[in-house]
């Protein structure tokens, strides 16, 4: 079941509370039905005491995979999704990857990414699971592997670019694209693999990191639906270019 942009935003607007989903904003009946027709077919149900859509399980990540995906599915995780060969190449691509450059891959997964860039060019890898990130350094792909979030990692100005398929739920993609901007050299160069809710979430953080993008000269390329159906996901996706200052 496909969801709207409209009740999309509307969702992203919700403020959820262990099983409940409450809907503050006034809306009309046609939105409130069709709003009511997605939370129930996602499993919730509207109660009326509580005022609000009770969810049989954690109404938060409910929500989430809603939003990421913009479609009524079944649970998915999308903290750590492979990220499928096209994609990889079309963000390479606009990385423009040239021999010589140092390349850092934050939160690589088991390097998808890094592997085809490596390549070309020199590659860092920061990653949070240690099973990961050893099975990048048996590969050999990387210059070096670092085992850490990758948020808490302080900043070095080092890299001519950053390529990156950060976590999506909860907005994280935000936070780790805007803390890996920190990590490029002068005329540097982000790409990035980000969550599709830039395009109806209307909150403060979005607005902020839309208007850096603006600021910056940057673009943001909206990939087909199905550009993660290899990873088993509908998750919704765009890239993000964004230059070093």
């Amino acid at each position: 079941m496909k969801i709207t942009h409209d009740v999309l935003s509307i969702l992203s607007r919700a403020r959820t509370d262990g099983l409940r989903l409450h809907l503050f904003e006034e809306l009309d009946q046609s939105q409130f039905l069709a709003v009511d027709q997605v939370l129930k077919a996602a499993g919730a149900a509207w109660n009326r005491r509580a005022a609000a859509h009770v969810f049989p399980g954690d109404a938060r990540e409910s929500v989430e995979a809603l939003l990421l995906t913009g479609e009524v599915t079944g649970p998915q995780d999308f903290g750590c999704l492979p990220t499928p060969a096209p994609v990889v190449e079309e963000l390479l691509s606009l990385a423009d990857l040239r021999a010589g450059h140092e390349v850092l891959e934050p939160s690589a997964g088991q390097g998808a990414i890094a592997a085809e860039a490596a390549l070309i060019c020199t590659v860092d890898c920061i990653e949070l699971l240690a099973d990961n990130a050893r099975h990048i350094t048996a590969a050999g792909y990387a210059r070096t592997v670092t085992v850490a979030d990758f948020l808490a990692v302080p900043a070095e100005q080092r890299y001519d670019r950053v390529v990156m398929h950060p976590p999506f739920a909860c907005q994280a993609d935000i936070a780790h694209v805007t803390h890996a901007l920190a990590f490029l050299r002068p005329h540097g160069r982000l790409t990035a693999v980000m969550s599709d809710s830039l395009a109806f979430r209307t909150n403060a953080r979005t607005a902020n990191f839309l208007a850096l993008v603006d600021r910056r000269g940057g673009q943001i390329s909206l990939l087909p639906d199905g550009a993660f159906k290899a990873s088993g996901t509908g998750v919704r996706v765009v890239l993000v270019t964004i230059p070093a200052l």
